[in-house]
């Protein structure tokens, strides 16, 4: 038989017993929310780390590192033509046409893209300006402005340092008075 003092100090033990466990479950709930936005804010970064992968390689005219940040079968879909995989891109940053810009003097000059996620696919929107070294010593001019739209894939392993994102589309129209580039820009909530 348990005596009142015994039976309250069982009850006192058990409500605390109550009260740690619940402290447990809400701690649990907060480290999985906690690694959830981890992850997310690890796959935003690992994108942008890809698109401003792109400026430095295009315009040392490493070709190869330019391919890489596309999947195999990716499309670059510029409104001067269509790239369609890492042949394609190879043939475009070794051709005579952007290795004179880069012999010229040129930089491709992003902006910071809106990037957005969800599972493993990812969009980002952003600008990239074209500029070359003017004819005048010491100035620049900007050749062309660029909406650009990346669409991307998580293809490899998610532990991996770009956790497996490549592009496997990238939408490019210049900002001009047709519209396909300002029409682009308005896709940025898009997924």
């Amino acid at each position: 038989m348990t005596s009142p003092h015994g039976s309250s100090r069982l009850d006192a033990l058990e409500e605390r017993l109550a009260a740690a466990e619940a402290r447990l479950a809400s701690t649990q709930d907060r480290v999985t929310e906690s690694l959830a936005r981890l992850d997310a804010a690890q796959d935003e970064l690992a994108v942008l780390r890809i698109l401003a992968a792109y400026s430095p390689r295009v315009d040392s005219g490493d070709a190869e590192g330019v391919a890489s940040l596309w999947t195999s079968d990716g499309v670059y879909d510029v409104d001067t033509g269509r790239l369609d995989g890492h042949g394609d891109l190879v043939e475009m940053v070794t051709g005579e046409a952007h290795q004179g810009l880069i012999h010229h003097g040129c930089g491709h000059v992003p902006s910071l893209p809106l990037v957005l996620v969800d599972g493993d696919r990812a969009v980002a929107t952003g600008y990239t300006q074209l500029v070359v070294r003017s004819s005048k010593p010491g100035r620049y001019t900007v050749l062309r402005v660029t909406a650009s739209r990346w669409e991307l894939e998580r293809r490899g392993d998610a532990d991996a340092p770009d956790r497996g994102w490549r592009v496997v589309l990238r939408t490019a129209r210049a900002v001009s008075d047709d519209g396909e580039g300002r029409a682009l820009l308005g896709r940025s909530r898009e997924m």
